[in-house]
C-alpha cells in the first residue's frame, strides 16, 4: 500500500510540474538593446514583479529622450507607449533565454517614423 502511495504521488508530482511554464519572474530586470529605421539609437527599460514596464529610448539622429512605459506578459509579450516628446507604440517579444525584438513607430515629431528593435536582458 505504501508503495502504491509512493508511486502515484511521484506520478502527480511529474504532472503538475512543469519546467516549460512562463512567469513574469523570467522577465523581470534590466532590459537594453538598439533601434534602426527611420531613426536609429539605443533603448533601455526594467521590467518589475507586475509586468510593468518603464524605460527610455535615445535618438541619436535627434538627440532627444523618449519615455517608454508599458506591460508585460507572463508569456514575454511587450505592448508600451514611447512617450513625451514623441506619441508611438514599442512593441515585441522578450524571451526566456535574455533576447528581445519588435517594432516601434512614433508619430510624433512629423513625419511619423518607424522600424525595429533588438536587445537583451542585462
Amino acid at each position: 500500500m505504501k508503495k502504491l502511495f509512493l508511486l502515484l504521488l511521484t506520478a502527480f508530482l511529474f504532472i503538475g510540474c512543469s519546467s516549460d511554464d512562463d512567469t513574469i519572474y523570467d522577465y523581470v530586470g534590466t532590459w537594453s538593446g538598439s533601434y534602426e529605421g527611420a531613426d536609429k539609437g539605443v533603448w533601455n527599460f526594467v521590467v518589475d514583479e507586475s509586468g510593468k514596464v518603464v524605460g527610455t529610448m535615445h535618438s541619436d539622429v535627434n538627440n532627444e529622450n523618449y519615455s517608454i512605459t508599458g506591460n508585460l506578459s507572463e508569456t514575454g509579450d511587450l505592448n508600451a507607449r514611447v512617450g513625451l516628446p514623441s506619441q508611438g507604440d514599442f512593441k515585441g517579444t522578450l524571451t526566456t533565454e535574455k533576447k528581445g525584438n519588435g517594432n516601434w513607430s512614433n508619430s510624433l515629431p512629423a513625419p511619423a517614423v518607424s522600424g525595429s528593435w533588438k536587445g537583451e536582458k542585462k
